[in-house]
């Protein structure tokens, strides 16, 4: 079994998986709009801007996979809360280039800082509305 977070966006996933892939240092291996879908009878009610969004996108990071898509408007689009994005390290110096640069026009939550359980932990919501948590294990 294998678990890989799926992230929903109001229109900014493209952007946002760019960001990602920068940031993170990986790669995006499928990135299909919904224009490009083969399923025409899910997008003939959809504005001609939105056919452009993305429909699905994968991002490879290592062996874990992180995929997204934009939510069309007829299905809501909430805030995402009640959950966050873990990335655990074991290096603090790129735990810390990865906080930092998640956190460019987020908010932080909790400072990245020392804790009882980790060299350095801190909480975020990047410019996107994606929540994360960036854990830098302690020193065996």
């Amino acid at each position: 079994m294998q678990l890989n977070p799926y992230l929903f966006f109001n229109g900014q996933c493209e952007a946002a998986f760019k960001f990602y892939e920068q940031c993170l240092g990986g790669k995006i291996t499928a990135m299909m709009t919904y224009k490009e879908s083969p399923d025409s009878s899910m997008t003939e009610q959809m504005t001609p801007e939105w056919l452009n969004k993305i429909m699905h996108v994968s991002l490879k990071i290592g062996d874990q996979e992180l995929m997204g898509s934009d939510s069309p408007p007829e299905y809501g689009s909430e805030e995402a809360k009640g959950f966050s994005v873990s990335i655990s390290l074991n290096d603090p110096a790129e735990a810390e280039r990865i906080f930092n640069t998640l956190a460019e026009n987020g908010t932080v939550t909790m400072p990245f800082q020392q804790t009882f359980w980790a060299d350095r932990f801190g909480m975020l919501v990047d410019q996107f509305g994606m929540p994360w948590m960036i854990n830098c294990d302690q020193a065996a």
